[in-house]
């Protein structure tokens, strides 16, 4: 699997651009704020849908434009995809594979896998619970359509729950109604707390190999799933807490209060990390997610690498670039502010690469 060229018209800062991609490494080096980023967005784009950067789609259409374009043709099992992505204001976003068009955009996720690791990771850690849930739903959803479609429905349900609960303001009114919800909450919601337990306990031993790699074995590290779910039985919680909830106006027991506990050293990763430590985690973290889905779909996901190298010391930074350099992870895109740096690593490196030098004029093949 590996991206071929891409095309952008009015996409972010790129009035237009056309590249063309090693199946290796391609770098994209330039000063901060030209766009390098950008690029790597919109790869996520064609992968996932969606931006990594801004959830708001029209706000990712250039400035004074009505329309966004980004088209890329990938190699996936030996026969050439085109996606092709239209965002326009006041318009639904389309999507097209081979020219014909989505029903719905959920049809596409996992067509092309992909893992991405960049500065805004750092919510996983500093950030709520929701940040460590999306992961978890970003990562299975792209090999278990069947988890996607169990997520949307809990939460559907979740929301009429809620609603009801507010409406019933601390009245134990509509109690029959509310069981049927529970029951579809349990319906839905065990299946996902399953396959998060069951990826959870998979990642984990590949999870600590990596950051043992990355680190050069300086420190122990683990990754928990914390759930209600595992030490109660869904339906008949849902029922223990009804009182509270009517109380309270909302769900306070399900899936939706999930988390994932990252460890350092049996203490809380965002509590002792370093700056360091903490980058180390979360790129021990990703690749361990690439591992997971190149086994699962069979398939080597796209790798985005975007300013990781910022704040890591020298060895670290070598210590990734030969491991993502190994045959086993496929395509790689890196952005890096050190030019000189990149390229006297990559010397060191016997693999295929480019480097494309981006400025706010154009981007150019060095």
């Amino acid at each position: 699997m590996h991206l071929l060229s891409l095309s952008l018209i009015n996409f972010k800062n790129y009035e237009q651009a056309d590249l063309d991609f090693s199946s290796k490494i391609n770098c994209f080096v330039g000063e901060n704020g030209v766009g390098k980023t950008n690029l790597l967005d919109a790869i996520h784009y064609l992968a996932l849908c969606k931006s990594n950067l801004n959830p708001v789609d029209t706000q990712n259409i250039r400035y004074d434009q009505e329309m966004s374009m980004i088209q890329g043709v990938f190699s996936r099992l030996e026969k050439e995809e085109t996606i092709y992505c239209s965002i326009r204001k006041n318009r639904k976003k389309q999507f097209k594979r081979n020219k014909k068009e989505y029903k719905r955009l959920m049809e596409h996720i996992g067509l092309i896998p992909l893992v991405m690791i960049s500065p805004a990771d750092y919510g996983l850690i500093q950030g709520g619970s929701d940040e460590r849930r999306r992961l978890m739903n970003a990562v299975i959803g792209q090999y278990d359509h069947i988890y996607l479609e169990n997520i949307i429905s809990y939460n559907r349900i979740l929301t009429q729950r809620n609603r009801l609960l507010k409406e019933s303001a601390g009245r134990s009114g509509n109690l029959d109604v509310l069981e049927i919800l529970n029951q579809q909450l349990v319906q839905y919601g065990v299946p996902v707390f399953e396959a998060r337990k069951d990826f959870t306990e998979k990642l984990m031993p590949v999870f600590q190999e990596y950051y043992q790699h990355v680190s050069g074995n300086k420190e122990e590290v683990s990754l928990a799933y914390s759930s209600q779910l595992n030490e109660l039985d869904f339906s008949t919680a849902l029922r223990e807490s009804i009182n509270k909830d009517l109380s309270v106006q909302y769900t306070t027991t399900g899936i939706h209060k999930d988390d994932l506990q990252m460890m350092l050293a049996g203490h809380p990763l965002k509590k002792v990390g370093s700056q360091g430590q903490q980058k180390t985690y979360l790129v021990a973290l990703k690749l361990a997610e690439f591992e997971f889905m190149q086994t699962l779909m069979k398939l080597s996901p796209i790798l985005l690498l975007d300013d990781i190298f910022d704040k890591f010391d020298a060895f670290r930074v070598k210590q990734i670039i030969k491991l993502v350099a190994d045959n086993r992870f496929g395509q790689i895109f890196i952005t890096d502010t050190n030019e000189e740096r990149l390229k006297k690593i990559l010397k060191e490196i016997p693999t295929e690469h480019l480097i494309y030098h981006i400025t706010k004029s154009g981007v150019d093949l060095i």
